[in-house]
């Protein structure tokens, strides 16, 4: 199939994000996982085939695997039911079927609460970068950083002695901020702040556990969270993908260094070696960068999912 890089329906636009279209349909909002990817804050003008799909098809497998007690924005991914929401809008689903089958959500309305809930099994990216620079400042036999207290002798990539909760402010422009606890308290309150504490690290426990017999490691992860209309906290937005996390291969996983990642690490790769200045306009893709991130969100799926 096409990819899709961007889409124009006949409907009210909600958002337009890095990747995902999000349209108000009645009482709920249709959400497009479209195929676009952003690499250092930028959207690049290459779309990634299936990429959308890969999100859409994870992000409703998890919403269903923890509902029993993780309350989650999904309505449905069934196509059938979109077409007939799409119908009683007075569209016509045919029309959009080749388009949006596979990669859209119908989801309901949420209010988003302002902080980005991150879960830490493993020391990499940000915080491993984080945890350097802090170590350096540090005498003792642990490394104090965004209000935990962390050992002193880890390498990239050791596991934590227990997962944790660091949060982060939601950037408009540019990258997130790490914060501690004690802000996000002060952001949303002490009692909701617990509350998704809580829950961002139960999710993160039962899906690292999960992704260890399927032969993969669930290193760190992001949850977005948001108020549905009666003022109860669902899990929204997209969950435990390899757009929100960072998943290794368990067989090539060692402590020291940085495991391949089931993301769009290649591209990562490719921008660095060229030299992109990491400034708008991006530069196009080659097709076997493409290729190559396209295999790896559809191994995820299948590895995960399958």
């Amino acid at each position: 199939m096409t990819p899709l890089f961007e889409t124009q329906l006949p409907l009210p636009l909600h958002a337009r994000g890095k990747v995902r279209d999000t349209y108000a349909l009645g009482d709920a909002l249709l959400m497009i996982a479209t195929d676009r990817l952003s690499a250092f804050d930028v959207v690049l003008p290459t779309p990634i085939p299936d990429k959308g799909r890969v999100l859409t098809q994870l992000s409703a497998f998890w919403f269903r695997k923890f509902e029993s007690w993780m309350p989650h924005h999904l309505i449905s991914a069934e196509w059938a039911v979109i077409a007939d929401a799409l119908a009683q809008a007075g569209l016509n689903p045919d029309a959009y079927r080749e388009a949006l089958e596979g990669r859209t959500m119908l989801v309901k309305r949420a209010t988003p609460l302002p902080i980005e809930c991150v879960a830490r099994g493993y020391i990499a990216g940000s915080l491993w970068k984080e945890y350097r620079a802090a170590r350096e400042q540090s005498d003792g036999a642990t490394v104090r950083l965004h209000g935990l207290e962390l050992p002193a002798d880890l390498q990239e990539a050791s596991p934590l002695p227990e997962p944790i909760f660091t949060p982060a402010t939601k950037a408009h422009t540019g990258h997130d901020e790490n914060i501690s606890f004690e802000q996000a308290c002060a952001i949303v309150g002490r009692e909701t702040a617990t509350y998704l504490r809580d829950c961002t690290l139960r999710l993160y426990r039962a899906a690292h556990e999960y992704a260890r017999t399927r032969g993969l490691l669930l290193a760190d992860t992001k949850f977005e969270f948001g108020y549905d209309a009666q003022g109860q906290i669902m899990l929204i937005d997209e969950a435990l993908t390899p757009d929100s996390s960072r998943f290794w291969d368990a067989a090539q996983y060692r402590i020291g260094s940085s495991p391949p990642s089931f993301d769009k690490q290649f591209v990562r790769d490719y921008l660095e070696a060229i030299g992109w200045d990491k400034q708008p306009p991006a530069p196009a893709l080659p097709d076997a960068i493409v290729e190559q991130t396209a295999a790896r969100y559809r191994e995820a799926l299948q590895r995960l999912r399958e």
